[in-house]
Formats: C-alpha cells, sequence, structure tokens
C-alpha cells in the first residue's frame, strides 16, 4: 500500500499548479488595492492625498483631455505630482476613469497583474515548473507596483508578449504590443530591438509605423488636431526637463553613490545601449532559442538599470528579466549567488524586513536595491557573449521560418 503523500507535499504540489498561482495572483492584486484605500489620505505640503495617487493622475488625465486642459501641468488639487505619460495614454483610460475609485483602481491594478501573468504563460519553450518558478519570483516585486498603481507591470507583460507574437511570427501583434509601450513610457523604445532578431524585418517596421500613427491620432476622438499639437509639445518639453531632475535607482545612480562619479547620464545610456547590442553580432545564435530568451531578459533589466528615473516600482520590470534569465538555465553557483542578492536587497529591501534607518542610511543611500540587477545583466551580457547556452530543459531548437 502506498504512502499518502504529506499535507506539506500536497500543499506544495498545489502551489506548483499555474491555476493556483493565477488565483493567488488575481487575490493579491485585490486585497493590495483595497488596503490602499483603506489608508485614508496623507499630508504633503498642506494638501491631503491619497496613497492610490498615480492612479488618480491617470483617471484624471481623461478629463483634463477631454476638456481641452494641458495634461501636463500641476493639478494639485486633484493629485500630487505631473502626468508624464503620453496624450494617447489618457485617452486609453477612458473606460477606467468613469469608474468609482475603488474599482477602477482594482481594475488597473489586475489589468497589470493578469498582463504581466498571461504574458508569462505564454511565453515557449518554457515548462509549466519553469514558469511557476518565474511567477512565485516576481510575485513580490509585483505587488511593489501594484501597491503603488504603477504601469510597470503592464510594460513587462507587453514587452514579454511582444517577444511571445514574434516567435510566432505574428508580426502585427508583436509591433502593438512594443507601440503601446512607448506611449505608456518612452523606454519601450528599447525593446524594438527585439525584431532584429527574426525574419519578417520590412512587416514589422512598417506595422511599427502603422500603430505609432493610429495610436499618435486617436486622441483625436476628443480633441482637436491643433490641441493634439499643444499636448504633443508640452510632453516633448516636460520629459526633456524632466531628463536632468535625477539619476534614479539606475547604473547612474550606483556610479556616483559607490564612487562618486557624476557621468554624463547620455554617455552611460549610448555604452549601455552599444552593450545591449553586441550580442547581436552573433548572427548565428539568433536560431537558438535560448539566445533569443536571454535576450528578452536582457532588454527587461536594461530598460531599468540605465533609467535615470526607475523608482521601487519599476523593478518589476527588471525582476522579470532576472528571472528569466536564471529558471530556464542549468543553475550554477555563481548564478544562485546573483539571484539571492536580487531577492533580498532588489526584492525585499521595500518591505518592512529592513528597518526604515536601514532602508534609509544603506540601502537607499548605496543605490542597492538597482546593484545586484546590475551585475546580474552584466553576468547575463556575458552569458550571451562568452558562455555556451545550455537550457534546463529540452527547448525547442528547431531554426524560425526565414
Amino acid at each position: 500500500m502506498q504512502d499518502q503523500p504529506s499535507l506539506r507535499s500536497q500543499i506544495f504540489q498545489r502551489l506548483q499548479q499555474p491555476s493556483v498561482v493565477l488565483g493567488i495572483y488575481f487575490v493579491v492584486t485585490v486585497v493590495a488595492s483595497l488596503a490602499e484605500m483603506a489608508k485614508g489620505s496623507r499630508t504633503i505640503g498642506d494638501l491631503p492625498y491619497t496613497h492610490y495617487n498615480n492612479y488618480l493622475i491617470f483617471k484624471h488625465s481623461f478629463f483634463h483631455l477631454i476638456h481641452g486642459q494641458d495634461l501636463y501641468t500641476l493639478y494639485p488639487q486633484e493629485y500630487f505630482d505631473l502626468y508624464k505619460y503620453s496624450p494617447t495614454f489618457a485617452a486609453l483610460m477612458g473606460p477606467l476613469a468613469y469608474l468609482p475609485d475603488f474599482l477602477g483602481l482594482v481594475l488597473w491594478n489586475l489589468l497589470n497583474a493578469l498582463v504581466l501573468f498571461f504574458a508569462i504563460r505564454q511565453l515557449p519553450y518554457l515548462t509549466n515548473k519553469v514558469k511557476v518558478a518565474v511567477w512565485w519570483f516576481i510575485l513580490l516585486e509585483m505587488l511593489t507596483s501594484v501597491q503603488n498603481a504603477q504601469s510597470n507591470a503592464l510594460m513587462a507583460g507587453l514587452i514579454i508578449f511582444a517577444f511571445c507574437f514574434l516567435e510566432k511570427q505574428h508580426v502585427s501583434l508583436a509591433a502593438l504590443c512594443l507601440v503601446l509601450t512607448v506611449y505608456i513610457k518612452l523606454f519601450g523604445l528599447v525593446a524594438f530591438v527585439l525584431f532584429l532578431l527574426y525574419p519578417r524585418k520590412g512587416a514589422f517596421i512598417a506595422y511599427s509605423i502603422g500603430w505609432t500613427v493610429l495610436l499618435a491620432l486617436l486622441p483625436l476622438v476628443f480633441v482637436s488636431f491643433g490641441q493634439l499639437q499643444f499636448l504633443y509639445s508640452n510632453w516633448r518639453s516636460l520629459l526633456a526637463s524632466d531628463h536632468s531632475a535625477s539619476l534614479g535607482l539606475s547604473v547612474m545612480g550606483w556610479l556616483e553613490s559607490w564612487f562618486g562619479l557624476a557621468v554624463n547620464k547620455n554617455v552611460v545610456v549610448l555604452i549601455g545601449a552599444a552593450l545591449l547590442c553586441l550580442p547581436l553580432l552573433k548572427w548565428k545564435a539568433y536560431q537558438q532559442a535560448p539566445f533569443r530568451l536571454l535576450m528578452l531578459a536582457s532588454v527587461l533589466i536594461w530598460v531599468v538599470i540605465f533609467n535615470h528615473k526607475a523608482e521601487s516600482p519599476t523593478f518589476v520590470i527588471a525582476i522579470s528579466g532576472v528571472a528569466l534569465w536564471y529558471f530556464p538555465q542549468v543553475r550554477t553557483r555563481e548564478n544562485f549567488i546573483l539571484l539571492c542578492l536580487a531577492f533580498v536587497f532588489t526584492c525585499l529591501s521595500p518591505t518592512d524586513l529592513f528597518p526604515a534607518s536601514l532602508r534609509r542610511n544603506l540601502v537607499n543611500a548605496y543605490t542597492l536595491k538597482a546593484v545586484p540587477c546590475i551585475f546580474i545583466w552584466f553576468k547575463l551580457l556575458y552569458d550571451l557573449m562568452v558562455s555556451p547556452i545550455v537550457p534546463t530543459e529540452k527547448h525547442n531548437l528547431s531554426r524560425i521560418r526565414s
């Protein structure tokens, strides 16, 4: 007679089921959203603001758009800080803007969490075991993004979906996903490097141009052409002035906090872009699925660590890249150490496990949330350029149809 599996074993097996992980993502997102609403208001300056201020920025941008107002000025009676997204993004917030805040916030956060979840689920070549490991590893960073009502999980999900569509040669959908990321946050432009790994480049470029024009003109449903020109001009001016505002949790911030180097941001980004593209010289490797997957991971980490505006909730994108770098590969000691450093300093440092004084004097002062991701990106670059790419599972390594 066979022994029945222990309760511990049964729980572990249940937690390996994608449907269970999906349920946990759903519950965590809803509970976290409602918890942020329940916190009430906080005072910044002399005015009270909610703990879901970012969602209010997104919501009110739609009403400012349709009422012919400037999107890129302060509205201190409605929310704190500036709206820094495109007019297109403001138009796309319409379906949520008319809902009560509690419902709109929950649906907005669910959109972010579930797009990321299902994007990972659609990844080819990976077993369910690997995908489950990825889902669990990024959960805490996803929660951090949700608690701040940010769009970063959506960004990560769209980039991963674009990769999935490129793998299936659905170039129109891949182009749509990547163009959408640009209208959310401009650093989505970096992810366009992925199309170089695939055939049908001309079709991809054509679709990208088409989607770019169509989405750029979408706000014309609500505003005149002159007003739209005015908004794009103001958006460009805001982004230009915002470029010099900070170093963020980035390579630039790390170089300053660790070595006292006040480096030119543009120079660092250009060097980073050159390094990102360096593996593209290995054109014969494009036929290897693990190589393409590592390029996806590289892009996901790069868009955060070379972003001078990167903040804690942004790192759900980078941690998604870290997970896609580590879990599909053969385990090595050095990779495991780097993964542990990322989990402790990137994922756990914003939590109460790190006392506020430790976060302020150590983690924040030395950009420690970003440092493991920076180290991992350079290790990933080494993997792409030097190390043989050996998958843990029997990936489909068939040649892409040309």
